[in-house]
């Protein structure tokens, strides 16, 4: 494994091991919590009043001046990561620059003189702003010899300024965190500890949103309560804590005021993605107004913890028939949408290899296990657990897989499935053309790119990585193989695909640490097939059926991928009795 993959897969391994020891601490008698003894109506209405006001004071940061400093502030964070992401690929970003003006030249010397000495000056302009953005570069990211040091400087510091701007921006920096084709590797690293490493709000808020929203003591409810944490995530945190009836349970307490936080900064967002459309560059590679959308939507969904409830109810409902795979029970009468109560899971993380190897499981299965339930989800249900770090997924001691926290989850619609499809095989069928209208009919390139250019470009970006194993892949020496195709015909992530990218993303981290010979796509093929064969198997039918009966929708049988469909299903039944 070469020494970038090596140092990404730890960052995985440390956030994931970062946790608190899967609800080791003892748990205290309820009765013994000085909140449980206030119950007179003085006490009840005190501890009320006292919530109100550590909410109110959370809201008040987007009001008259302190609205003001919050814009600044998160205005400075955007602008020096930006900054420092320029100056990190500036060579690349000249390089274009020096072409676009030799460019303007030519065409300046077919037109007058004057416009030769106007192309001068710009040059000469280029020039200076080369110097300064050299002096820039050498003062914010420094030499070669010192460059990962000054980067892992800037890594930590970004992370600080995001959990100092509070739970939307740990989100954010959580989705960056995934993003190793995009980021230095430190920034990968420090953004990683942000999915466990957040500080938690005090017992007292926590007790009290727990009784205001259930409506009962918190003696009431429980019999036993952990005083730490096991979890603080970025919209709330996770303690143990026993029932009456005696089940082990987890519980869920968002924090303080998340909806004005939420609120306010989404409404500063959204003014940095309209002054960004003020510039087409920044919009090439990336929808942000359209990725700011699906933050917003799921963001409060997430935030919405009987939605949450209701998603792993359904996600289990989808996996009834599949024994390896365990969701959390999730208890209905000590559940509201800001207090969630479900079953409390022991067990190892999934990038636990010493543990999995002592309790005899095999690693590499359960990573071929996550690959095919992710296909599952993507290519048959479309809907998906969108936020699979290893803080979210537990090998239990009977190698069952346990899925939780469903707050973020992602929905796709069958045209998009039956797309993705024909994508996954054009890439593993290694067919440039194919992969090139994939990209156009999935929206990966900007508005007006000539669609006839695609198809050189594609072949250009696969011709060396099509065989390569993932242990083999170096993201960042890649993507900048790329960067003049990819400024010359620019490729955008629409917005629908930022989770699915995410997910897959998460997935690759944890297969490079079980399985160090992991493959996604020869490890998701044989699984893609048969999902393919079920649901296009199950789509011809029934357009069959009704050509049969006379019914028509307006479309014709397509033979051709009938004949397709029909040898991938000989091919599957040769390679299963083989």
């Amino acid at each position: 494994m070469n020494e970038v993959l090596e140092k990404q897969a730890l960052a995985v391994k440390e956030t994931a091991i970062g946790e608190n020891g899967n609800g080791s601490r003892t748990m205290v008698p309820t009765a013994t919590l000085p909140i449980a003894k206030q119950v007179s109506n003085e006490d009840i209405i005190a501890e009320e009043r006292q919530l109100a006001a550590s909410e109110g004071e959370v809201g008040r940061r987007y009001v008259g001046l302190r609205g003001y400093l919050r814009i600044f502030q998160v205005s400075r964070v955007i602008g020096m990561l930006s900054l420092y992401l320029y100056l990190d690929q500036y060579d690349i970003h000249h390089g274009q620059q020096l072409k676009q003006a030799k460019g303007r030249m030519q065409n300046a010397e077919r037109l007058t003189r004057m416009a030769v000495y106007g192309e001068k000056l710009y040059s000469a302009r280029l020039w200076f702003l080369h110097l300064l953005m050299l002096l820039l570069r050498r003062f914010f990211i420094g030499s070669e010899a010192n460059k990962e040091l000054n980067q892992e400087k800037q890594a930590v510091w970004l992370k600080d300024q995001l959990i100092k701007l509070g739970p939307t921006f740990i989100k954010i920096g959580q989705s960056m965190g995934t993003r190793a084709d995009l980021l230095p590797l430190p920034f990968v690293v420090a953004l990683g500890e942000l999915q466990d490493k957040v500080p938690p709000f005090p017992n007292e808020i926590a007790f009290a949103r727990i009784e205001k929203d259930l409506g009962l003591k918190i003696n009431e409810v429980y019999a036993e309560f952990e005083l730490e944490p096991v979890a603080a995530a970025s919209l709330g945190q996770v303690y143990r804590a026993r029932l009456h009836t005696g089940e082990e349970v987890a519980v869920k307490v968002q924090r303080p005021n998340l909806e004005a936080v939420i609120k306010g900064d989404i409404g500063i967002l959204r003014s940095v993605a309209k002054f960004a459309e003020r510039f087409p560059q920044l919009n090439e590679n990336a929808d942000w107004s359209g990725m700011l959308r699906e933050f917003d939507v799921t963001i409060h969904e997430e935030m919405d913890y009987e939605a949450e409830g209701r998603n792993a109810e359904t996600f289990r409902d989808h996996f009834k028939n599949w024994s390896n795979i365990h969701v959390p029970k999730i208890y209905w009468n000590a559940t509201t949408s800001k207090v969630l109560t479900m079953e409390f899971i022991h067990g190892t993380k999934v990038t636990d290899l010493e543990e999995q190897s002592r309790l005899g499981i095999a690693p590499e299965k359960v990573n071929r296990l996550l690959i095919k339930t992710y296909l599952k989800q993507l290519l048959e249900d479309g809907f998906f657990h969108a936020d699979p770090h290893p803080g979210n997924l537990l090998v239990m001691a009977d190698g069952r897989v346990a899925f939780f926290d469903f707050g973020m989850v992602g929905r796709i619609t069958p045209q998009l499935q039956a797309k993705m499809i024909d994508a996954f095989f054009h890439v593993v069928g290694k067919d440039p053309g194919g992969i090139a209208q994939d990209l156009i009919e999935l929206d990966f390139l900007k508005p007006g790119t000539r669609h006839d250019v695609i198809k050189p470009v594609v072949e250009k970006m696969f011709q060396f990585h099509f065989n390569l194993k993932l242990k083999d892949v170096n993201f960042k020496e890649l993507t900048y193989d790329l960067a003049d195709v990819m400024y010359d015909y620019p490729f955008r992530l629409p917005s629908n695909f930022t989770y699915i990218m995410r997910a897959l993303m998460t997935l690759e981290g944890i297969g490079i640490i079980t399985d160090p010979e992991f493959n996604f796509f020869e490890t998701a093929k044989p699984f893609a097939k048969e999902f393919m064969l079920r649901r296009e198997g199950k789509d011809f039918r029934k357009m069959f059926v009704s050509k049969l009966m006379g019914r028509d929708d307006g479309g014709k049988i397509d033979w051709d991928r009938t004949w397709k469909l029909a040898k991938m299903a000989f091919k599957t039944v040769l390679n299963t009795s083989a």
